[in-house]
């Protein structure tokens, strides 16, 4: 983590999307301490969910588990916890619903009380297994809507729903619910294996839909989530090396495509895939 914030500020980054099990070996304590150390803010914490059971978990177990997840946020500074709700599980549709719906009903007073959002994530039905059921972003909203709670919202990844042909007349829609935005580019669309490219490596609209989100009044973070490629520097053969230089060079080209996109400031980025089953 320390040397991820090192990296971030050198490009001027000053905040960043954390994955849970990143800080999971340090006192919550030590992390914020690193964080405030390098003027690097949370912008998320990723992730709490699997209400459904589909990830082993027991519905109680779940509730819990994302109850402790509210608590890390506030310790870590963020007010934004991603939620992914588990797949059906076997479960029938509506009850695989109405067990997502108990759960974030429960959660969402202690979810105010901390000061932190719960962002529902919606997946292309092809990009989904082992994440959710909610594959279109209006079901989302209305889902949402139903529930009508201010700390419940969504959070709209555009590697998800970029190509989606009616995603900018639907966006008038969901801006209000929208949390946060995840950026990453593909070519001809999600897929099972996450191939989450840099914004600009595929063949997504995203300077359009950016602007069409600033146009509307989003002015939340935008976390660019794509996969670093491991880079060959010159010299230097080694494994980690080779790491670090695709991490940096993923640096840039986030960089770059903050500029491009009009950001009035560098957003968050995440170097992390959406969640693989069982992870």
């Amino acid at each position: 983590l320390a040397k991820e914030l090192d990296a971030l500020g050198s490009y001027g980054f000053d905040a960043l999307s954390v994955w849970r099990p990143k800080v999971s070996d340090l006192p919550q304590s030590e992390a914020r301490r690193l964080l405030d150390a390098a003027g690097v803010r949370v912008s998320s914490l990723q992730w709490a969910g699997g209400f459904t059971g589909s990830d082993g978990r027991t519905f109680r177990e779940s509730l819990t588990d994302a109850g402790d997840a509210i608590c890390e946020a506030a310790e870590l500074g963020t007010d934004t916890l991603l939620i992914h709700t588990g797949c059906r599980g076997g479960h029938t549709l509506s009850h695989a619903r109405r067990l997502v719906q108990e759960s974030l009903e429960r959660l969402a007073p202690i979810a105010e009380e901390h000061g932190v959002r719960l962002a529902l994530k919606p997946t292309h039905p092809a990009a989904s297994s082992g994440c959710g059921f909610f594959n279109q972003l209006v079901e989302a909203r209305q889902f949402v809507d139903a529930i009508g709670h201010p700390f419940i919202g969504l959070a709209l990844d555009l590697w998800h729903f970029g190509a989606q042909r009616d995603l900018l007349s639907l966006l008038p829609s969901i801006i209000r619910h929208v949390i946060v935005v995840s950026l990453a580019d593909c070519r001809g669309g999600p897929t099972a294996d996450h191939d989450r490219l840099a914004p600009g490596d595929g063949t997504l609209p995203l300077e359009r839909i950016m602007k069409a989100l600033v146009d509307l009044g989003f002015d939340g973070d935008v976390e660019f989530e794509f996969v670093a490629e491991p880079v060959d520097p010159p010299r230097q053969g080694s494994a980690d090396a080779s790491l670090a230089a695709g991490y940096h060079e993923a640096l840039k080209k986030a960089r770059k495509a903050a500029r491009r996109y009009g950001c009035l400031s560098l957003p968050a980025f995440g170097k992390l895939p959406a969640p693989a089953p069982g992870r």
